[in-house]
């Protein structure tokens, strides 16, 4: 009897051991103070707003990160070097030095600093004040009553702010189509929220102040709370029935942590089914200062800032949480991981789907051995990217597991045909999605698995181009030589043939225009005197794609203007007033702005502009029209820029310049003068071939009978102008004949 009290004494005294056991081994980081060196921060040190720290690490660079709360930290070693407080330059004037928001955007750290916006760019380290952040400016007063907010908005980058109205609380509203149709569905909550954005993910959200925590998965669409959980069993359905005070939180791509004032430690993941955490220990972690960060998964850090007083650069405290290792403890009642391997590798990068475009990705499942997994794909924007998906077995693993695949096909939601207009994006907008693959019946004891992860661009390709097909060139048919052309060759257009300004008016002056043959090559062949227009080839990198049909411009880069377009608005069969390169110049102030961001279709029927001048050329080119190009007597060379303005072909703004040149055209007449000119030269050329042929049909036989005839008809000429004569002299009287004539019986006159 009495061992068993002895025995029974001994266990309950180690039991308080055991539990007593340290959640985490601290160590201080204190660099720099060797030598009594003294540092003095430069500038107005800056403080946070809020009396509970934020540390807000970089999206990209893990080791980048700003603590935030009675002084303010910028690290770029993940805290290993004792720092000074973060102090912004006194010439900025910043007036009193609390930050009430902080961003990362690239190498920018952006923070809100009485009511103004700074950019610290701490790879040049220097400072920059702006207020043109985006045309959407929301402005409110953080720490007041809900009832007493005023909520301020504009959409000129903050230059014009109206009140914003909306009596329905606890909602997200949006700007964009097709969520600006409607708010969010309401949830409840009674304090200032801050807002996480998960990272790696776009439209997951974790919503928290210190009595309440919440969740979304589609940008706030839907807000459910995260609950607490012992094992299978729901202890509390959120954190403000646990009667708990939240005092700091941290979240990677898979994971939660939560640290409260009561010195409690929760942890959960943040999986596709309604988000969970577990209470880990209930130990002293908690401090005024203190605040949480993922390591890596698995691995929590409690840092906590620690003044010095001989120095002014500040020491932190680690506190390390290896939260696989208590996961372990069979306490928590949690079962065993079911995932032996999953893999896709299409994480870590970003993949895109051009308009038109479909993508295909791969993910490898294997389950642990007599279990079975359910994987889950979900897209946080499926109003613009869709998808289908398999789930197959592939094969065996060494030790006899079965593999499985995951393919999944995406592309346009727009063009999978299951979907009510009203649900989609608008299909002219580029957008973007994350693509997440998990496992719904994942246990929270899979801390190395988080889910597969990627960003998937609906929209343009980067590595999609242009080119104007060149089978036949000015050089392959000797008409140019590719040496000259590369020799500093310069061409002359011709004053009337071009306008600087793009207006179709003659110019003053001729221009020389050097010709790059770098970026142009060898100009296109082009017949003046048949209709054309380019045969333009779509290209990814190396690779060609397919002959572009779609709708295109063209504008000569020096303002020729001696070619014309062979239909018109009418026989384009427009129903309202096209675009052109005159209104589109005039409405941007310069040329080569016309692209598929402005474009208008005049065939679009719900285009309210009335075909007010039919006969106007219609310029556009491609899509469904057979509308081309017609030049004028004018040889020479053209340099050409295109642009793709088919919205609906690609999110790329393709576009290029090529060169033509134009062969076969004569001079025109010229006019009346010439025409005289003409008559001029041919009388001359006339006579002198009379005068050479009549001598040589003289001596022929019907020469001989010409002559003869021509003999007797000026005899008779003769004759009639002898009797003529006598008549007219015996009116007049005798002695009128010259001394030694007298007229002959033949009616001539003789000699004597």
């Amino acid at each position: 009897m009495l061992m068993l009290l002895l025995v029974a004494a001994v266990t309950l005294w180690l039991c308080p051991l055991v539990t007593a056991q340290p959640l985490c081994r601290a160590r201080r980081v204190r660099t720099g103070k060797v030598f009594h060196v003294m540092q003095d921060v430069q500038g107005d040190r800056l403080s946070f707003s809020s009396t509970t720290p934020r540390l807000i690490t970089h999206p990209c660079e893990k080791n980048i990160a700003l603590y935030l709360g009675k002084q303010v930290f910028f690290t770029t070693d993940n805290f290993e070097t004792s720092l000074l407080p973060f102090a912004i330059p006194t010439s900025m004037q910043v007036g009193t030095p609390e930050v009430t928001s902080a961003h990362f955007a690239g190498s920018l750290l952006l923070l809100v600093v009485a009511q103004k916006v700074y950019i610290y760019d701490y790879e040049n380290h220097s400072w920059n004040v702006t207020f043109e952040i985006s045309n959407l400016v929301f402005a409110y007063f953080r720490g007041d009553q809900i009832s007493q907010t005023y909520i301020y908005y504009s959409n000129t980058g903050g230059f014009i702010f109206w009140k914003y109205h909306d009596d329905r609380q606890g909602m997200f509203k949006y700007s964009d189509h097709p969520l600006n149709r409607s708010l969010g569905l309401s949830f409840d909550y009674n304090g200032t929220l801050d807002i996480l954005i998960v990272p790696g993910h776009r439209g997951i959200l974790l919503l928290w102040f210190e009595h309440s925590l919440l969740f979304s998965h589609n940008a706030g669409q839907l807000v459910d709370t995260v609950r607490v959980k012992k094992g299978d069993q729901t202890l509390f359905s959120s954190m403000f029935e646990a009667n708990v005070t939240i005092h700091n939180i941290a979240v990677n791509e898979n994971e939660l942590a939560v640290i409260t004032r009561e010195d409690n430690l929760y942890y959960g993941n943040l999986g596709v089914l309604p988000s969970s955490v577990i209470k880990i220990a209930d130990q002293h972690v908690w401090s005024e200062a203190a605040a949480l960060m993922f390591r890596s998964p698995g691995m929590v850090e409690i840092l906590t800032p620690l003044q010095d007083a001989a120095f002014p650069a500040f020491d932190f405290q680690k506190c390390l949480v290896n939260i696989q290792a208590l996961l372990m403890d069979p306490e928590f009642h949690i079962g065993r991981c079911t995932i032996e391997f999953l893999t896709g590798e299409f994480v870590h990068s970003m993949h895109n789907i051009d308009m038109n475009s479909q993508l295909e990705l791969t993910a490898l499942l294997i389950p642990q051995p007599g279990t079975s997994l359910v994987p889950l794909v979900m897209v946080s924007n499926p109003h613009s990217l869709g998808f289908q998906a398999a789930f197959y077995e592939s094969g065996h693993t060494l030790d006899g597991n079965t593999k499985y695949n995951l393919d999944i096909y995406l592309k346009q939601q727009q063009h999978w045909g299951r979907t009510d207009p009203n649900f989609t994006s608008s299909l002219k907008r580029a957008t973007i999605s994350t693509l997440t693959v998990d496992i719904a019946n994942k246990e929270i004891s899979c801390v190395d698995f988080k889910p597969l992860s990627t960003l998937i661009s609906v929209g343009c390709d980067l590595d999609k181009k242009i080119v104007i097909q060149n089978k036949i060139s000015a050089c392959s048919k000797g008409v140019l030589e590719a040496l000259t052309l590369q020799d500093n060759y310069s061409f002359i257009i011709e004053k009337q043939f071009y306008d600087p300004s793009f207006q179709g008016q003659p110019s003053s002056q001729d221009l020389r225009v050097p010709y790059s043959y770098k970026q142009l090559g060898c100009p296109l062949l082009v017949y003046y005197d048949t209709p054309w227009k380019p045969v333009v080839e779509l290209w990814r990198k190396d690779t060609f794609q397919e002959i572009v049909e779609a709708e295109y411009v063209l504008l000569e880069v020096n303002g020729q203007f001696s070619y014309r377009y062979s239909l018109t608005a009418k026989t384009a069969l427009c129903t309202s007033q096209p675009q052109n390169w005159t209104t589109m110049i005039k409405e941007f102030g310069a040329p080569f702005f016309w692209n598929r961001e402005n474009y208008v279709s005049c065939h679009d029927p719900n285009r309210n502009a009335t075909l007010r001048w039919p006969d106007v050329q219609y310029q556009i080119l491609g899509g469904r029209t057979a509308n081309q190009i017609i030049f004028s007597h004018n040889n020479g060379i053209y340099v050409f820029y295109i642009s793709i303005v088919d919205p609906y072909y690609s999110y790329c703004k393709l576009e290029t310049l090529f060169s033509i040149y134009v062969y076969g055209a004569f001079p025109m007449p010229l006019g009346f003068a010439g025409i005289i000119i003409l008559l001029f030269i041919s009388s001359i050329l006339g006579s002198v071939w009379v005068a050479y042929l009549t001598p040589k049909l003289l001596r022929t036989r019907r020469g001989h009978r010409i002559r003869r005839f021509v003999v007797q008809l000026c005899g008779r000429c003769k004759t009639a102008c002898g009797c003529f004569q006598c008549s007219a002299s015996a009116t007049a009287g005798v002695g009128t004949e010259p001394p030694g004539h007298h007229p002959t019986p033949q009616g001539g006159r003789a000699e004597h």
